[in-house]
């Protein structure tokens, strides 16, 4: 349901309320996605966004689930909450969140200059639509894992993605203008059928102040104070961030040892390190939320993902100069150049070995990679895509008058 709340100093608005009307000379974004937080990539995408744009000095409605509370306290900023539901399955609940938000988009449309959305996530017209996934994209990947179903999880898995294939894809059409995080996505989009001259890439950006190189803190992870450490990071409870070749990999290179930073909970490669008796090299940590401090403690970054639109992890590999080993299939790669190696496959574990022994082993290349590293992400910070982001919105402003 939609929250009913009192017009507070922390944002909430009655959806009964009439929000304010357009104010010549400033003007009024509405933008509706599940989280606007620091904490997760596409709510903090949609959190700097959301910062830029008040600081520029607009007034921003946002329709969603969760907010950060230093947002809340903007006296510009006014959010209608769309209460998740309490059905099973993330299928359910965004069938739900999306006839809600609908309803509040459209009932308020004319007050707004700019809708932004992101994915499918309304059925509503929008201004500018952000697509930080495809899952036509992943559905067509070679390396999908659900086709054909084995069993019921696989099928609903399966079912998830072609129903949110076909829901995107609409989605995209009745948004004006798609901004696509990667190349990668940005073809993807284009896959469906929505003309080129509609899309434009923005790339995820990343926080130079918070990821930096700097001092290790091994004692503080209980990490080896000798060893060569290689990093994951992500989501280890599915296939899709592709742990298990880095396992096969590891268990080729002698002497190295891999950090895991991912919730554990219902997780098969704590398991499966033990089976290929790799635990004495695995250090599983589970969730890290000193995320900044563990990157500035390891050697090298490892995500050999089986489809990635643009992880912001590994920008902020990068921004903390370490090299990356990523493959092709993830569309941080495009922009990997120098700071790393791009592996063709992210099945090719021989090549994933050699990647990760060479740099293992030189210590000259993986210096100059780390500085190259660094140097990219300060190309691809926080303000670069904001900033972006506002001139698209200008130019809409500019066009319509």
């Amino acid at each position: 349901m939609l929250e009913v709340a009192p017009r507070l100093p922390a944002g909430l608005l009655m959806e009964t309320d009439l929000l304010p009307g357009r104010t010549k000379g400033q003007p009024h974004l509405c933008l509706v996605t599940h989280g606007c937080r620091k904490n997760d990539g596409q709510g903090r995408v949609n959190y700097e966004i959301v910062k830029a744009v008040l600081k520029r000095g607009w007034r921003v409605t946002f329709i969603g689930s969760s907010v950060s509370d230093d947002l809340l306290a903007e006296p510009s900023l006014r959010w209608l909450k769309v209460q998740r539901s309490r059905v099973p399955t993330a299928l359910l609940k965004n069938l739900l969140f999306a006839v809600k938000g609908s309803t509040v988009v459209k009932r308020h449309e004319s007050q707004f200059d700019i809708v932004h959305t992101n994915g499918f996530i309304v059925w509503a017209k929008s201004n500018f639509n952000t697509a930080h996934f495809v899952h036509s994209g992943w559905v067509r990947n070679n390396f999908y894992p659900y086709r054909p179903p084995k069993s019921l999880y696989s099928l609903y898995q399966y079912a998830y993605t072609l129903l949110n294939s076909r829901l995107e894809q609409g989605a995209f059409r009745i948004s004006r203008q798609l901004i696509a995080v990667s190349e990668k996505v940005g073809k993807e989009i284009a896959a469906t059928g929505i003309a080129g001259d509609r899309i434009s890439v923005i790339h995820n950006g990343v926080d130079l102040e918070e990821f930096y190189p700097g001092q290790a803190q091994r004692k503080k992870f209980a990490l080896p104070e000798n060893a060569t450490l290689f990093l994951f990071a992500g989501d280890i409870r599915s296939p899709r961030k592709n742990l298990e070749s880095v396992l096969k990999a590891l268990a080729l290179v002698p002497d190295i040892h891999l950090v895991v930073a991912g919730g554990l909970q219902g997780s098969p490669y704590p398991a499966l390190a033990k089976k290929m008796r790799l635990d004495d090299r695995v250090h599983f940590l589970g969730m890290v939320s000193d995320m900044s401090n563990l990157m500035r403690s390891v050697d090298v970054f490892v995500f050999p993902s089986r489809y990635e639109p643009f992880g912001l992890v590994i920008l902020e590999a990068l921004a903390s100069g370490l090299p990356v080993i990523t493959a092709q299939t993830a569309g941080g790669a495009e922009v990997i150049g120098e700071g790393g190696v791009v592996i063709s496959n992210p099945e090719d574990i021989q090549e994933l070995a050699k990647s990760m022994e060479s740099l293992s082993k030189d210590t000259l290349i993986r210096a100059k990679m780390a500085g190259k590293a660094r140097q990219i992400a300060t190309e691809l910070s926080w303000s670069r895509m904001t900033e972006r982001y506002l001139e698209l919105y200008e130019r809409s402003l500019e066009n319509r008058s």
